[in-house]
């Protein structure tokens, strides 16, 4: 794998020009990248539920008629990760399985805003780190590097296994450790979901035309990127690397699609609610939200915060979900990391993403 991948097809399938009059023959293309987050974890049932209900109906009424989903004709999604929902016309779904995320109200906000209809592309696997899984090209290691991560990987290794079979010859229980990583499968794990986003939006644009026919013959304008990630560069070190890892992502990311200015919207990590971020949770939030400062990045980087958009009555009544489950349902769906799974702050979150984006291109 060379250390940046080719620009050609690309650069042969966008077109970074100004639009004609004729809006009809362009498509507004936004990146969507991340991971679990990204993927989207509030749950469908929440959001039926939600939509009926009159503390929260009018939050939601624009996405449904009669009870039933609106799918747009104007705006579009294909999705890499999921197994029920892949591409189409947007509507409620397009997340983890039976759950949505922030594709949802982004694509809502966008596609009202453009008279271009809009495609979203969207790659997000759970569990993945910016200083590992996504690295950029230009920071991954040499090969003198991975010779010597197998090496230390190989006496960690040995030192586990030597205590585990310590355990196990005194009739304790052990878990066998697992084998050390060689110097090439680490050098394939490194940056291998970098590659796999910029392979998915490579494949996407090659076959457009097939897998929206509604868009067949428009000229594919790239138009902005939307990152949520973070949680995973909490551990092992890694949060001390962000800022530098962000950086260099996003350069990277406007070298390979031949987009220098590229409109980049950083979703802030904000797992932390009400309470004020600590620890490495703050390190990776403070790192997210220099971005915007470093001269290359004044005027087309937005950091939005995720924290000040909190759903104050899901994150009431997390403490107690599990005793009081049924009431639960109907305001949450998952743990803090993944926002509690709110439908109300997964879509506040797509919606600020989406208004970033417009004013980073000058569209407000």
């Amino acid at each position: 794998m060379q250390r940046h991948l080719k620009t050609a097809l690309l650069a042969c399938l966008f077109s970074i020009v100004a639009l004609p009059t004729v809006a009809e023959e362009k498509v507004r293309v936004f990146i969507l990248a991340g991971q679990s987050n990204m993927e989207g974890k509030a749950s469908l049932e929440l959001l039926k539920h939600q939509m009926t209900d009159p503390k929260t109906a009018d939050q939601f009424k624009h996405l449904h008629k009669d009870g039933q989903f609106i799918v747009r004709d104007d705006v579009f999604i294909d999705y890499n990760n999921n197994a029920t929902m892949q591409r189409g016309g947007l509507q409620p779904g397009y997340g983890s399985p039976n759950k949505f995320g922030v594709e949802l109200e982004f694509g809502n906000t966008v596609g009202d805003h453009f008279d271009e209809p809009v495609l979203l592309i969207k790659a997000a696997w759970g569990g993945k780190s910016i200083g590992k899984d996504f690295l950029p090209p230009s920071l991954m290691p040499d090969d003198a590097t991975y010779q010597q991560m197998a090496k230390d990987a190989k006496a960690k290794y040995d030192e586990q296994l030597a205590n585990h079979e310590k355990k196990v010859a005194e009739g304790k229980k052990s878990r066998a450790p697992k084998p050390a990583p060689t110097a090439e499968q680490l050098k394939q794990q490194y940056g291998h979901y970098y590659r796999e986003m910029m392979k998915h939006v490579q494949t996407v644009l090659a076959n457009k035309d097939d897998y929206f026919p509604a868009l067949k013959g428009k000229e594919p304008v790239l138009s902005g990127f939307v990152w949520f990630q973070g949680f995973n560069d909490k551990f092992g070190g890694l949060d001390v690397q962000y800022e530098k890892n962000m950086e260099a992502f996003i350069k990277d990311v406007r070298k390979d699609l031949n987009a220098p200015k590229l409109p980049f919207v950083i979703g802030v990590m904000g797992q932390n609610g009400s309470k004020e971020a600590s620890g490495t949770s703050l390190v990776i939030q403070q790192a997210q939200l220099a971005q915007p400062n470093k001269p290359a990045f004044k005027g087309n980087v937005a950091a939005v915060r995720t924290d000040v958009l909190i759903d104050k009555a899901a994150e009431a009544a997390f403490p107690t979900w599990r005793e009081n489950f049924e009431e639960w349902k109907k305001i949450g769906s998952d743990r803090p990391y993944h926002y509690l799974g709110s439908a109300i702050w997964f879509s506040r979150m797509g919606d600020a993403f989406g208004e970033a984006m417009l004013e980073l291109m000058g569209e407000k």
